[in-house]
């Protein structure tokens, strides 16, 4: 006897925005409640989906409130999602505890994490939108804006790091242009990482794209300079004088 393993019926985007797909009608005005957002996103990204206190819960999406009112916010907030995604998708454990169910609702973050941790790296990049939750935010919850801050870090590192191991899987190949392609998105999206420019500087300078690496390294130097007041570091600047003298 054989078991059918449905897919989840519920699509949760939060990587170059958030988006719901699959779900009934209703979404759109689910997706105008951030406090709604905020609590799908922090279930969601819970490592192994694990349940979450409902302390926890409105300690992080209603600081601001006492404790009963706070609670009644998580309730209502909690039976809106279970009226728009299905009353499967927030399971409670007990009275105290609440999380996502991984049977009823996919998330991009999940397979993305997934991928790249298992090496699929076209996979992983592909996934990889954009920024987690790009310009959403909650006003008076400093807490929550902590968790997302991390998140966001997280995802961007594991985008990077996916990103050079493409690049250095191409020059293998010696498939320099896309090589070189996936070096600078590393570099973009870690732009004041010298580690990695110096690391993209020396691939580019290694496939013979000299001129590109100097290019690379002028904008580097005038974005720090711009938003941050400082020079690039004395490791990089001795690495880009080498490159220029050959």
């Amino acid at each position: 006897m054989t078991t059918d393993h449905k897919p989840p019926a519920v699509e949760l985007f939060l990587l170059g925005g958030v988006e719901l797909r699959g779900s009934p009608d209703g979404a759109h005005k689910l997706l105008a409640q951030s406090k709604a957002v905020a609590l799908l996103a922090f279930l969601a990204l819970s490592p192994a989906r694990r349940f979450q206190r409902r302390d926890t819960l409105v300690g992080l999406l209603w600081p601001e409130l006492d404790q009963a009112r706070a609670r009644a916010d998580l309730r209502k907030t909690v039976h809106n999602i279970r009226g728009v995604l299905g009353a499967e998708v927030i399971e409670s454990r007990g009275d105290d505890e609440l999380a996502i169910s991984s049977r009823v609702l996919w998330c991009d973050v999940d397979e993305f994490n997934a991928a790249s941790d298992g090496g699929r790296l076209a996979h992983a990049l592909e996934l990889y939108r954009g920024d987690l939750m790009p310009g959403f935010f909650l006003r008076d919850c400093v807490e929550f804006e902590r968790w997302l801050d991390g998140q966001r870090a997280a995802a961007e590192e594991r985008f990077v790091a996916a990103s050079w191991a493409m690049a250095v899987a191409f020059e293998g190949e010696r498939n320099y242009t896309k090589a070189g392609h996936w070096a600078r998105r590393a570099v973009h999206h870690a732009w004041n990482n010298e580690r990695v420019l110096r690391r993209v500087l020396s691939m580019l300078d290694r496939i013979g794209d000299r001129a590109g690496a100097m290019k690379l390294f002028d904008d580097f130097s005038m974005r720090l300079s711009a938003d941050l007041g400082v020079r690039p570091s004395r490791e990089t600047l001795e690495l880009v004088e080498q490159i220029r003298a050959r």
